[in-house]
């Protein structure tokens, strides 16, 4: 091994034992289902607030997104992080961690479908929704996995990048089957903290590249950029809004930002908080957070084409940010250490979020459906099973990541769009009307699914599936505004709750008051 190997490895092996010694601590803490879930409620507000972040960006954001909208669009991909920041984090804790805590602790809610079947009184709102969670998440984790690959055969070519995603794995299942949401928390922590480091060092290491010219010239610079044939020039790579990709990032931004406000790993966020106090401090860190890896990942990526002479290297878009690094850093002591600490915010990245959906993905079995077949699963037992699953589920996640699997690769591909379409409109409205009705929520589902589905369908048959996978994002998009407009309407139209039920839901409010 060379040198930048051996302190890549050292600094693996540190990481691991870290993540190992945090799982066997939680998993003495660990005493029933909503402390293995939950972590009994008792988050603080930096352990919140990273939470929040880690699990909301994976290495996607750092490979694939960045990698890919900052070759593409330019400066103007930073507004996807502004978005992240601002409506994906800062609103959304605003808007729904105080309310979404309060109504689930006295509904005694410990996932998104037991909220469901609480505020709308419907065991099967419950089922459809464990099942949704399961069809769609567990796919969707072997997409965490996505852009590892590049940066790990940057600094071991000769090693198959299964290993990288088998280490994954690996020390994802051991915190998380140990000390569940509590480890998770704990190590999210931890990851958070290098995730900050290591975009501070690609930022730096990127700007005072020679090619770059510094805070002070990159502007200048990027604007120089010649059409290599490829549509983009400089104009395009400095337009504050996006040039002609303004449409595009419109879209992705309400994706990636409003989507996280219909998620049950991101929701479920907001159980865990310990008093209101803490819910005002997380907000603003965690927005501080996302802004910095989102606006920070989004910037180094537009910048990538002056560290590599505007040519887009051998593996295309997810070897941008691996490639402009090594270009950027050279070969010196310090940047191996910084590609190390690099890598090793890839990994935090990945196994936050996954962590983070397996965890979701888990206890829609074993807490929401499984004890509606059987009385017997509860207490112990039903941690022991939920622990099972969750090591069950990462071992799907790297075999869905390394099989490519036509039918997995096809859900991924309309996964976060379809759940946040399907759970947003009755998950924000039922937070805060008392008007909202069994059939509207039956039919927001049913329309964000249709919403997918049919156009999906349609593109296939006419088109082929891979114009329906380049339309995801605005089918996401529209499922999800759907959902937001179908529930009040039908609202307005059907039987409504009687009153006993709904000042039972809401009972919360009179305590806050």
């Amino acid at each position: 091994m060379n040198d930048l190997q051996i302190i890549t490895v050292a600094a693996l092996i540190l990481f691991a034992a870290a993540m190992a010694g945090i799982g066997l601590f939680s998993a003495r803490r660990v005493n029933n289902m909503e402390g293995f879930l939950l972590g009994g409620r008792k988050m603080g507000a930096w352990v919140s607030a990273f939470a929040y972040g880690t699990s909301y960006f994976s290495a996607v954001i750092f490979v694939g997104y960045a990698g890919k909208h900052g070759w593409d669009i330019g400066l103007g991909s930073i507004w996807i992080g502004v978005g992240n920041a601002v409506v994906g984090c800062l609103i959304a804790w605003l808007l729904l961690a105080k309310r979404t805590r309060s109504m689930t602790r006295k509904l005694q809610s410990k996932t998104l479908p037991e909220f469901l079947q609480a505020r709308y009184d419907s065991k099967n709102l419950k089922i459809v929704a464990a099942l949704l969670i399961f069809i769609f998440l567990v796919p969707y984790s072997a997409a965490v996995y996505k852009g590892l690959g590049s940066m790990f055969n940057t600094i071991f070519p000769d090693v198959s990048v299964n290993l990288c995603m088998a280490i994954i794995a690996v020390l994802t299942a051991v915190y998380l089957v140990l000390g569940g949401y509590l480890a998770t928390a704990y190590t999210d922590f931890i990851q958070g903290i290098i995730m900050l480091g290591g975009i501070v060092c690609m930022i730096i290491a990127v700007v005072n590249s020679p090619s770059v010219g510094g805070f002070g010239g990159f502007l200048s610079n990027l604007a120089a950029v010649p059409n290599n044939g490829d549509g983009i020039d400089g104009n395009q790579l400095t337009s504050l809004f996006g040039g002609s990709s303004f449409s595009f990032l419109c879209v992705n931004i309400l994706l990636t930002s409003l989507g996280t406000w219909g998620l049950p790993q991101m929701i479920t966020k907001f159980y865990t908080i310990k008093d209101t106090k803490s819910v005002k401090h997380a907000t603003v860190i965690s927005t501080l957070f996302c802004a910095v890896i989102g606006c920070g990942a989004y910037f180094v990526g537009s910048l990538s084409r002056l560290v590599l002479n505007n040519t887009l290297p051998e593996g295309g878009h997810d070897a941008v940010i691996p490639q402009m690094l090594l270009a950027a850093l050279g070969n010196g002591k310090l940047t191996m250490i910084i590609l190390a600490v690099i890598l090793i915010l890839l990994l935090s990245a990945s196994m936050s979020t996954l962590a983070s959906i397996v965890l979701s993905s888990s206890s829609a079995i074993s807490v929401d459906l499984l004890p509606e077949f059987t009385r017997k699963l509860e207490g112990k037992k039903q941690i022991s099973v939920t622990r099972l699953l969750c090591l069950l589920f990462v071992a799907l996640s790297f075999v869905f990541a390394t099989a490519n699997i036509s039918v997995i690769v096809n859900i991924m591909s309309f996964s976060w769009g379809v759940v946040a379409g399907c759970f947003i409109g009755p998950y924000i409205w039922g937070l805060f009307s008392k008007k909202i009705t069994r059939a509207a929520v039956w039919t927001a589902m049913i329309a964000s699914m249709a919403t997918v589905a049919v156009p999906t369908v349609i593109m296939t048959a006419t088109s082929g599936f891979s114009s329906a996978v380049a339309k995801a994002p605005e089918m996401g998009v529209f499922a999800m505004i759907v959902s937001l407009i179908t529930v009040p309407v039908v609202s307005l139209f059907t039987k409504k709750y009687p009153n006993e039920h709904i000042n039972k839901v809401f009972e919360f409010e009179k305590e806050e008051n």
